[in-house]
């Protein structure tokens, strides 16, 4: 991502960025920047209707420049693409004050957002997009017998690029047809990377499976690199890792990753950093469970008395349409920095993200044990229960207690 313009105040936090995307991945970047309130100024495509002075008309395509009130965004995974749909908020001669129109955010031209208030988490985001140093590209294909999928994985994101599916026999006395299937597979895993793997670009290809299949497939290669003379593909063979997983299913991808080979190697990116992390996590539940909580009134707890070292959110929770669920994250996330922990914002579209989003988005882990925080927020549960039952049973006394002209709504607070 390329950051154009920056004009943001520093006393409200109001103003503007002006960024252009460079990449696929810095579309995944705009989707969590772009949320519904703000305004987003680009260039698009609008067919456009004229009339002649003899009453004729022609249809016509002409590109403009628009600013619409972000009402939704979408974001297809597969294509990258991201779609902005809102009103348009700037007085333009083909389209009218007011008129619903969706932008398509293109690469390599500049997009401007304006939000009334720019949070350390969306500026945070800016920086990490526009760091090419964060970037570590990695393709892996994951197999077992007659299924692989192949994926790629960067900073931000895990990507389905192809599926390789053959029907092998079984493996029967006097016959090849076993022998002759697995073949057909491993050619067809090793044309998928040909084709969707960019030698230049990618540090490590692994080369995942249970039992053998993962040494078979790279002799495989090997083979037929060397019968080929594929010499860009025979360069790069120091940088396919080995590695033992459970399946050929991208869940297994999980797995691969938290290697200490491919950790090793890949020690100082941030992806690698999560899985690390959320290892961690999982490791420090089982063995010492006062010291690692998930749950937003867990951790938010732990939190007000000091203890998190080390908080684990999902990016999904800050593109909740709701201000007032995003300013208790970022709340949240302050509260933790400003106390000396550090904060790791999981990307959804990786496998480390998906199983933080599987444990409701967020965890912590503490510096010291919590052993009566579990029975704290169950009593706060129930008195939260007692007092909104209270209401409900009692609603009329309530609204009488209330000042005339007061706001007469009953509220609760969500249960997270």
């Amino acid at each position: 991502m390329k950051l154009v313009r920056k004009n943001i105040d520093s006393k409200d936090g109001s103003g503007s960025v002006t960024l252009v995307a460079e990449e696929q991945e810095d579309m995944w970047h705009a989707y969590n920047l772009v949320l519904a309130g703000d305004s987003l100024k680009g260039s698009t495509i609008r067919r456009v209707v004229t009339e002649s002075a003899t009453g004729s008309t022609d249809k016509s395509s002409v590109r403009i420049t628009l600013t619409i009130q972000v009402e939704t965004v979408e974001f297809d995974t597969q294509a990258c693409m991201l779609r902005v749909n809102g009103r348009n908020v700037q007085e333009n001669k083909f389209v009218k004050m007011g008129g619903y129109h969706t932008l398509d955010l293109e690469m390599h031209k500049p997009f401007t957002i304006s939000k009334e208030s720019w949070d350390m988490i969306a500026l945070d985001r800016i920086q990490q997009a526009c760091d090419v140093a964060a970037r570590a590209d990695i393709a892996a294909i994951l197999l077992e017998e007659g299924l692989a999928t192949l994926c790629l994985v960067t900073s931000s994101m895990t990507l389905v690029r192809g599926r390789v599916e053959v029907n092998v026999p079984r493996k029967r006395k006097g016959s090849s047809g076993h022998e002759k299937g697995m073949k057909r597979f491993f050619e067809q895993c090793y044309q998928a990377i040909l084709k969707s793997v960019d030698f230049n670009v990618v540090k490590v290809l692994i080369v995942a499976s249970p039992g053998f299949y993962k040494e078979q497939l790279f002799d495989h290669m090997k083979q037929t690199a060397v019968q080929t003379d594929n010499k860009e593909f025979l360069q790069f063979l120091p940088k396919i890792l080995l590695i033992h997983c459970s399946s050929g299913q991208k869940h297994a991808l999980g797995e691969a990753l938290a290697d200490e080979g491919v950790q090793s190697r890949l020690e100082d990116t941030k992806f690698a950093t999560e899985v690390r992390a959320l290892a961690k996590f999982f490791e420090m539940l089982a063995r010492d469970p006062d010291r690692a909580f998930y749950g937003f009134r867990h951790v938010q707890m732990a939190a007000e008395k000091g203890g998190v070292n080390t908080l684990l959110l999902s990016d999904d929770l800050f593109r909740a349409n709701d201000v007032s669920t995003r300013r208790q994250y970022i709340a949240l996330v302050e509260n933790v920095k400003s106390l000396g922990g550090t904060v790791m914002i999981f990307s959804s579209l990786h496998t480390s993200g998906e199983q933080l989003k599987n444990l409701t988005g967020v965890a912590a882990i503490l510096n010291f044990p919590l052993p009566d925080l579990e029975d704290e927020a169950e009593m706060l549960e129930e008195e939260e229960k007692r007092r909104v039952a209270a209401l409900l049973e009692h609603p009329l006394d309530i609204l009488d207690a209330m000042p005339e002209g007061g706001n007469r709504r009953l509220h609760h607070e969500n249960d997270y």
